[in-house]
């Protein structure tokens, strides 16, 4: 086997390796950058999801996982050629699917690199500035040029590589002031300017760039290296230089020496202690920042609250949110707003809580960060972890000290932090709520949501006022709302978008407005460059943290039906039931991945479920998906089928095949809950119809669709209706179910007699009629005679309605049903409309007879209608008032719209007739109140009778 000794590999560069001093062709493009991408993060593991999201971003063949292995074998021979078949060898190993690199600063430069400068910041902080600049410049001669060159093809392989990069920027630019430290400027300027031309926008480089050549004598570089990052900046960003370079800027125009730190006064010399400084290191204000009014009167709020002489500890703000949210800029800008009521200065530090554990700034690294903040000499650094707290304690201690701690993992990494003064203020942000942090140390806990409408338009407003011309681009506010909407209100998703169209002028917002309206592919609107600054790479973080489990159902949540999901549907769509739906959901809203909302449902930004779709597509098998998508279609039709039967409808309703394992289906236990449960998830049960039938799996689409029809109908919810049994007419026709199809075209014929649509519905009945008679379906029968009844009616055929209500008995009575009294009303209903009034009155009180025996009240209220229209033919009015007002309490009891607005209806008719015009206005606004609460203010025929009532009753009033 080859010696490790014998390879060298250079990924600070374009990709290039070596073995026994011979170059050797890494492979094809791809595998070139799965080399760079492994060895890039040496000594990780990462696993096979990472790798597919890494070389093909969202868009990775079906094949992927394959390809990485194939990929890694060629890979392992090209380092080891004489490794036997299927060993991990010295280089590339393997644990479970995940895949790590390892290699040591002989073999790769990017870790010879980071030793070399450990080595040089560890010289420059013992004062040896001539030792820490010879190892700086050997780590910087290692560097050739960008990391992966032209590798990438996604975000996050930009992100890794653009890692390194800065890692390189961040040593040349210490570089170049231990250069100037130790009188040697010229030696360094080479390394600086790669690290410019890399950092093209990168000011701290330039200032760093222009300060070591004022200082090794090349002004006239030093002016033009200005002009040129200004004009830059101006051009692509549309920004002015921040402070860092105005301040470089001024002292190259002056020659002056670079500052050191403004030394305050000493503090009591017997301390032992060192001279603090003042530091001043909050980060620049975001010059284009609007709104937040709200957030920041809170924050000024708890500033004002400081003056509680009775704190004995500091005043501890954390603010937490999904990426992307604003979360650094709000409180960097409040910072900025406040900082002059901290004498004693400010300190800010990143965290760097998104990388997780791993990545994230240690709790003694960060002390040793802000204790050189405030002055201290690295000699004077102690070691030991509770000797770094106390030293920080006692050089913060009665201190007015601002201190801004960026991105927190979690409350142990922030608390050791927590200067030692109760006048001072600490500023915390975090993906997460640091409940902890609440507890033990008061802190004051807030969550930065995305903005409202107005301070997201004036967000974006703010960003396209640079445009040299705005109506190219056509800044029609309608269309700039709808693109506000389609991002989420999200601050960063808009600051890209106007970064693009700053750099992209002729970019018409139409079309970016029509690329955000594709779901699937809204997230490509935001392109991530170098630095991964993108919502993609912001929700990354955040779901890399992760759980397997919560991660899981998080990729799960994006095939929801609707933008809310309960915890049921959500245990059904994992499969894994309540009690660890439970756990996982709470771990994403921790996370700030879900939220919930005060309906009890769960749901995700809009960008934040596009990252979720997108991941749910590239990880889960084919087979995982169809499994999940079932299991959330089988909760919703078992759910709707157990709340159908608490309806107690007219049949039994038709029993669906037992659930998958793992879903888990509500169970209404009164009417009450049955028809809240149908309120609350219409839209959701309307679009999973919709999937069923697009999908033709999961469910039998017209059996969730037949368990809607009795809270459409009741509730006035026709074209929902309609809509509803088309979807699942189209897949039960696709499917060849003649049976499912006569129930969708039964029902369908019912929806459209709401419409008046009534010839089409005598069509849709006759076919329906036709398959349960070949079927030999009585009871089906019957029911379709009882809709040819309401039609024939309708159409003022009210013989042919009586032979179909006669037909329809004499069928409910053979199929052996106790539920024949609908069938009994409209035959006393058709002999009312014939002058039979006596036959009628009999037929009515056996139907009433019968129900009120098995006391189904939404029967009840339309037989006392037909009993009041009766005995009105029969001049007794009193009783027909009387019926009415029992028919209003039963159908308000259950709900039951139509025949409640038939009730008030006909009761305002008859108190004008008898000239109770007070009586008959009440009724008529209840029954006003009533057609109102239907779908699009109710059928035509509805709202006609009601216009005649609103005309009598007029009047009526008018004499």
């Amino acid at each position: 086997m080859t010696s490790p000794d014998a390879v060298r590999l250079q990924i600070m560069g374009p990709l290039r390796v070596w073995r026994n001093g011979v170059e050797l062709d890494a492979g094809p493009r791809q595998q070139r950058c799965l080399l760079a991408l492994l060895a890039a993060q040496e000594g990780r593991p990462i696993g096979m999801t990472d790798l597919i999201e890494l070389i093909w971003g969202g868009d990775p063949p079906a094949s992927a996982v394959n390809v990485i292995h194939k990929y890694v074998g060629a890979l392992r021979r090209v380092l080891e050629p004489e490794l036997a078949p299927r060993s991990g060898g010295s280089f590339i190993t393997r644990r479970d699917s995940r895949y790590r690199f390892t290699a040591g600063p002989e073999s790769l430069d990017l870790v010879a690199f980071r030793t070399l400068v450990a080595r040089a910041r560890s010289s420059a902080s013992h004062d040896r500035p001539a030792q820490a600049l010879d190892e700086y410049l050997e780590a910087l001669r290692l560097c050739e040029g960008p990391s992966g060159d032209t590798l990438a093809d996604s975000a996050g392989a930009t992100a890794v590589f653009a890692g390194i990069d800065g890692e390189f920027l961040d040593a040349a630019v210490a570089a170049g002031a231990v250069a100037v430290q130790a009188g040697r400027p010229a030696e360094v300027l080479p390394a600086l300017r790669l690290a410019a031309r890399i950092g093209r926008l990168t000011e701290p480089v330039h200032a760093g760039l222009m300060l070591t050549l004022s200082a090794g004598g090349y002004q006239a570089e030093a002016l033009e290296t200005y002009r040129a990052i200004r004009e830059r900046l101006v051009d692509e960003l549309g920004i002015d230089p921040g402070r860092e370079l105005q301040e470089a800027h001024q002292q190259v125009l002056t020659q002056a020496p670079v500052p050191d730190a403004a030394v305050l006064p000493a503090p009591d010399e017997t301390s032992g202690l060192v001279p603090l400084v003042r530091p001043a290191q909050l980060p620049h204000d975001q010059p284009m920042f609007v709104g937040r009014t709200a957030e920041l009167a809170k924050l000024h709020e708890v500033v004002r609250s400081m003056r509680d002489t009775r704190r004995t500890s500091p005043m501890v703000v954390a603010v937490d949110g999904m990426g992307g949210v604003g979360k650094s800029t709000l409180v960097t800008h409040f910072a900025h707003r406040v900082a002059a009521e901290f004498t004693d200065g400010q300190l800010h530090l990143d965290l760097r809580g998104y990388q997780g554990e791993d990545g994230s700034v240690l709790a003694a690294d960060a002390l040793r960060t802000l204790l050189y903040g405030l002055g201290l000499r690295a000699s004077d650094v102690p070691d030991t972890f509770d000797a770094l707290v106390g030293t920080y304690r006692s050089l913060t201690a009665g201190k007015k000290i601002l201190v801004v701690l960026d991105d927190v993992r979690d409350a142990a990494q922030a608390r050791p932090l927590l200067p030692n003064s109760a006048d001072s203020l600490v500023l915390i942000t975090s993906r997460r709520p640091l409940t902890g942090l609440a507890v033990s140390d008061g802190a004051r806990l807030h969550r930065a949501y995305v903005p409202e409408l107005p301070d997201a338009r004036r967000l974006l407003s703010a960003r396209l006022e640079h445009l040299h011309d705005p109506r190219a681009i056509g800044l029609e506010p309608a269309v700039i709302d709808e693109i506000i909407e389609l991002c989420g209100r999200l601050p960063l998703a808009l600051a890209i978008l106007a970064a693009r169209l700053s750099v992209r002028p002729k970019l018409s917002l139409a079309t970016v407005a029509a690329e955000l309206r594709d779901g699937s592919q809204r997230l490509a609107a935001f392109p991530e460059g170098r630095d991964g600054a993108g919502p993609r790479t912001a929700f990354s973080w955040s779901y890399r943290q992760l759980s397997p489990g919560a991660a899981r159902l998080f990729r799960l949540l994006s095939m929801a039906l609707a933008p809310g999901i309960t915890i049921e549907a959500a245990a059904s769509l994992g499969g894994q039931g309540l009690h660890i739906t439970r756990a996982e959901i709470e771990e994403l809203s921790e996370a700030a991945l879900v939220t919930e909302d005060e309906s009890g449902c769960f749901t995700s930004h809009v960008l934040v479920r596009a990252y979720a779709e997108e991941l749910f597509r590239t990880t889960e098998t084919v087979t995982e998906q169809r499994a999940a998508v079932t299991r959330l279609l089988q909760y919703y039709l078992h759910s709707s089928f157990n709340a159908q039967v608490v309806l107690e409808p007219n049949r039994t309703p038709i029993a669906p095949a037992p659930a998958e394992p793992g879903v888990v289906p509500e169970r209404p236990r009164s009417y009450r809950e049955a028809i809240d449960w149908f309120a609350a998830h219409r839209e959701v049960l309307k679009e999973a119809v919709r999937t069923a039938a697009d999908l033709d799996h999961g469910i039998v689409p017209w059996q969730l669709a037949i368990t809607m029809q009795q809270y459409f109908e009741w509730f006035g919810h026709f074209p929902d209706w309609e809509d509803v049994m088309r979807y699942a007419l189209r897949a039960a026709r696709g499917s060849g179910d003649v049976v499912g199809e006569a129930h969708v075209l039964r029902s369908l014929a019912g929806a459209r007699w709401f419409l008046n649509a009534y010839d089409e519905s005598l069509e849709l009945l006759s076919a329906a009629l036709q398959v349960y008679v070949d079927h030999g379906m009585l009871l089906e029968q019957a029911l379709t005679h009882v809709n040819f009844h309401s039609v024939n009616t309708a159409l003022g055929e009210h013989r042919k309605a009586l032979e179909h209500a006669e037909i329809a008995v004499g069928l409910s009575q053979a199929a052996g049903s106790d539920r024949s009294e609908r069938c009994l009303d409209c035959m006393g209903r058709s002999l009312t409309h014939l002058g039979e009034y006596e036959k009628a009155d009999v037929e009515l009180h056996k139907a009433l007879d019968l129900n009120l025996a098995v006391g189904r009240r939404h029967e009840e209220a339309m037989i006392r209608v037909s009993i009041a229209h009766n005995l009105i033919k029969l001049g007794r009015t009193e009783d027909a008032v009387a019926e009415l007002k029992w028919a209003v309490e039963a159908a308000r009891s259950v709900g039951q719209g139509p025949y409640h607005f038939e009730a008030f209806r006909s009761l305002a008719e008859l108190l004008i007739d008898t000239h109770d015009l007070a009586g008959a206005r009440e009724a008529f606004d209840q029954a006003s109140a009533v057609l109102q609460s239907f779908q699009g203010g109710g059928p035509r025929h509805m709202q006609a009778k009601l216009h005649h009532l609103a005309s009598r009753l007029s009047l009526s009033t008018s004499h």
